[in-house]
C-alpha cells in the first residue's frame, strides 16, 4: 500500500542502518582497545571477574615488591656473615699459634693485637650488614624478615635474626684477647665458627625460599594476565573480517533508504496519470 503519512519502507530501512552503524561502532571499538569487554554494558558478569583477576596481580605486585625487599635484606645479610666467619678463621689460626708455649711475650703480643682487631672487625660486620635499617646479624634484635607470600597477606616467609656479634650467643664466649690460650679455648672458638657457618648456611635457605616464591608469583601474574587476556580480549582478525562485511551491509542499507526514500515521488506520478 502506497501512503504519503506512513513510509513504511523507509522505516524499516532506518531501522537496519541504525543496527548496522550501531554493529560497527562495536567493532570499531573493539579494535580501537582490542577488547571485547571493556566496561559492564558489554557482559557485566565477565567484566566483573576480570575486575577481580586485575585486583589480584596489583595485589602480587606488592607481594613481589615485599619478596625483593625480604631478599636485599637476607643478601647483606649473608654478605655479612660470610665475611664473620672468614674473620673467624683468621682468628682460629692467630689462636692456634699463640698456643705455643714457646712463644716470647712481644710474639703473643702482636699475635693478640691482631686477634682483637680481628674481633672488632665481626662486630663491625654485623652491624653494618644492614638494608633499609634491618639487619638480620647485628646485636640485640634488629628485626626480622616477614616477606607476603599471597596477596590476602594471610601467609608469609620468614627468616629470623641470628646475632653474630661477639657479644650473641654463638660468638660470646670467644676469648677477648690472646694473653692466655687454652684448649678449652681453641674448641669454643671452633664451635662459634661452626655455630655462623650454620647460621650463615640457614639464612641461605631462606634467601632462596624468598628466590623461589618471588618466580612463582610472577608465574602466576603471567598466568592471571593470559586468563584476563581470554576473557576480555577481541579478536582482531575476526573483527577485522566483521567490520569490513559491515561496512558493505551499511552501504546496502544507505542504498536501501535511498530507494525508499523515492516512494512519495511514485505516488505524485500516479496523480499526474
Amino acid at each position: 500500500m502506497l501512503s504519503i503519512n506512513t513510509n513504511v519502507g523507509a522505516m524499516i530501512a532506518l531501522q537496519s542502518l541504525g543496527a548496522v552503524n550501531r554493529e560497527l561502532a562495536e567493532v570499531t571499538r573493539r579494535i580501537s582497545t582490542g577488547l571485547k569487554i571493556s566496561s559492564p554494558k558489554d557482559n557485566g558478569a565477565i567484566w566483573a571477574i576480570a575486575q577481580g583477576q586485575r585486583s589480584e596481580m596489583k595485589s602480587l605486585d606488592a607481594v613481589t615488591g615485599s619478596l625483593k625487599r625480604g631478599q636485599s635484606i637476607v643478601d647483606v645479610a649473608i654478605s655479612g656473615g660470610e665475611t664473620i666467619s672468614d674473620l673467624l678463621t683468621q682468628m682460629k689460626e692467630k689462636m692456634l699459634a699463640a698456643s705455643d708455649v714457646s712463644l716470647t711475650a712481644s710474639d703473643r703480643a702482636l699475635l693478640s693485637a691482631d686477634y682483637v682487631a680481628l674481633r672488632k672487625q665481626i662486630d663491625l660486620a654485623a652491624s653494618n650488614a644492614s638494608f633499609n635499617g634491618v639487619s638480620l646479624i647485628s646485636s640485640g634484635s634488629s628485626g626480622n624478615v616477614r616477606a607476603l607470600a599471597n596477596a590476602n597477606a594471610t601467609d608469609s616467609i620468614n627468616v629470623d635474626h641470628i646475632d653474630l656479634s661477639t657479644t650473641g650467643s654463638l660468638l660470646g664466649g670467644t676469648l677477648a684477647d690472646l694473653t692466655t690460650v687454652t684448649a678449652a679455648d681453641l674448641t669454643n672458638l671452633d664451635n662459634a665458627l661452626k655455630g655462623v657457618n650454620g647460621a650463615v648456611a640457614r639464612l641461605g635457605t631462606g634467601a632462596r625460599a624468598l628466590e623461589t616464591h618471588e618466580t612463582f608469583i610472577s608465574k602466576l601474574q603471567d598466568t592471571l594476565e593470559a586468563s584476563i587476556g581470554r576473557l576480555v580480549d577481541a579478536d582482531l582478525a575476526k573483527e577485522s573480517a566483521r567490520f569490513a562485511a559491515l561496512q558493505v551491509k551499511q552501504q546496502l542499507a544507505i542504498q536501501a533508504l535511498s530507494i525508499a526514500n523515492q516512494q512519495p515521488n511514485l505516488i505524485l506520478q500516479l496523480f499526474r496519470n
